[in-house]
């Protein structure tokens, strides 16, 4: 089993990513001991690293969370790059999120879901209890209010839940388990975006091909085209990495 202190930390633009090889590293971590490690887990791509260069508040929460790591295929090139004999796997967050709630399911360890549209959240429920017979004890949809959050918080501590994850794309979910953990920080906090809505099968992701050549972005530009304004922001990126400004 490999200690924390012998897995590697790269710097992208200012974000520290951890280097875990490949995901069954990174999940024998989070599992290793008596009790499912706490703390924060981001995954960082190349767009949320310009919106943290944009938003300083927002560098300063991501960059003080405690597993950052790389879900976009450009990060991975990036610290391939700047740093070349780095080993390193890309880590993408919908599969990282199934795996987590294998492990949980095997292991037992209560899990509170939060985010998502009130039927997507019911579906998820009943399909990981069915598929890897998860301990759910809590859920709540993406529809409340900010007057609502304070006793969300409270519902999440009674809940004693081991594994909190948060449907609710960002930066609002990285707001949300920050905020969240100071009325309970004795969780795994895991920020999802749109994975409930691909794994109760709402939302296509891309073949295994296009994952695999790192293409996976161009496939959703193909089925949105409406995310095109999105990927020519990526333009920046793609002009530090190019320029070795990483």
């Amino acid at each position: 089993m490999d200690s924390i202190s012998s897995i590697p930390k790269y710097t992208i633009r200012g974000l520290d990513i951890w280097g875990f090889r490949n995901m069954a590293q990174f999940l024998d971590h989070l599992f290793a001991g008596k009790r499912i490690k706490t703390g924060t887990l981001v995954a960082i791509n190349a767009e949320k690293v310009l919106a943290a260069e944009r938003d300083p508040s927002l560098h300063e929460l991501i960059n003080g969370v405690e597993y950052k790591y790389a879900d976009g295929i450009s990060i991975v090139r990036s610290i391939r790059r700047k740093y070349p004999d780095a080993v390193i796997s890309r880590i993408a967050g919908a599969d990282l999120w199934e795996a987590l709630m294998q492990r949980a399911g095997q292991e037992g360890a209560p899990v509170f879901l939060i985010g998502g549209k009130p039927e997507i959240l019911l579906q998820t429920e009943t399909q990981l209890r069915a598929q890897w017979n998860v301990n759910i004890v809590g859920s709540q949809n993406g529809y409340f209010t900010p007057e609502e959050r304070e006793s969300l918080f409270h519902r999440v501590k009674a809940s004693g839940a081991a594994i909190v994850t948060v449907a609710m794309g960002s930066p609002r979910q990285e707001i949300l388990m920050r905020d969240c953990r100071e009325t309970y920080p004795d969780a795994l906090y895991m920020g999802v975006g749109g994975t409930y809505d691909v794994y109760t099968g709402h939302v296509k992701r891309a073949p295994k091909f296009w994952q695999n050549s790192g293409l996976e972005w161009l496939y959703r530009l193909i089925l949105q085209p409406s995310r095109f304004g999105r990927q020519l922001k990526l333009l920046k990126y793609l002009r530090y990495h190019y320029t070795n400004r990483l």
